[in-house]
């Protein structure tokens, strides 16, 4: 498969994992974390902030892979 085409399809499967980890993180976030002090809010709203890229990192890889 073709850079070009592994690059599009990883795109498409960032976006997708994207649009459904943000509303998953926002109702988190607005449930629990708004009740905890703001040292773990910090910390907390850093992790999520973060989280997405190591379930992406495979994906990511994959997409940079150089031609054969």
């Amino acid at each position: 498969m073709r850079r070009r085409t592994r690059t599009l399809i990883g795109t498409i499967g960032i976006l997708g994992f994207v649009i459904v980890y943000a509303p998953l993180a926002m109702a988190l976030a607005d449930s629990r974390i708004a009740e905890a002090p703001p040292l773990l809010q910090t910390v907390l709203y850093s992790i999520l902030g973060i989280a997405w890229i190591f379930p992406l990192m495979p994906l990511i890889k994959w997409m940079e892979r150089p031609d054969r």
